[in-house]
């Protein structure tokens, strides 16, 4: 069983950065697609963004955070990294990883799931 706990939410002003980190344990990872998706208050479940654990497929990011967010991956702490700047109002939310054998868009195919961390932006 895949077990995946987010970390490194919190309150912040607009215009500042922020990291979360998905710490991964129980399989290998090399076959897996690591995702975050984000919900915010009131709103449906929304994708963020995805990538293969291996880093051979291109990343994928939705458009709202494109030139804003990345992500990175610490192969070896086994840590699923986003790196989030320039966050604004909007991206307030839950901030969850995910990770499943195929990617999509959709968070209904995805299968493991981490606990969320929440992220505040608030003057």
């Amino acid at each position: 069983q895949l077990q995946l706990v987010e970390s490194g939410g919190g309150l912040v002003q607009p215009g500042d950065s922020l990291k979360l980190s998905c710490m991964i344990s129980g399989r290998t990872l090399s076959q897996y697609f690591m995702a975050w998706f984000r919900q915010a208050p009131g709103k449906e479940r929304e994708f963020v963004t995805a990538i293969s654990w291996t880093g051979l497929t291109d990343t994928v990011y939705a458009d709202s955070v494109k030139g804003r967010f990345t992500v990175s991956r610490d192969y070896v702490k086994k840590i699923f990294y986003l790196h989030m700047s320039n966050l604004n109002v909007e991206d307030t939310g839950v901030y969850t990883c995910a990770a499943d054998l195929q990617q999509s868009y959709n968070s209904t195919a995805w299968n493991h799931w981490g606990q969320g961390t929440r992220v505040t932006v608030s003057s």
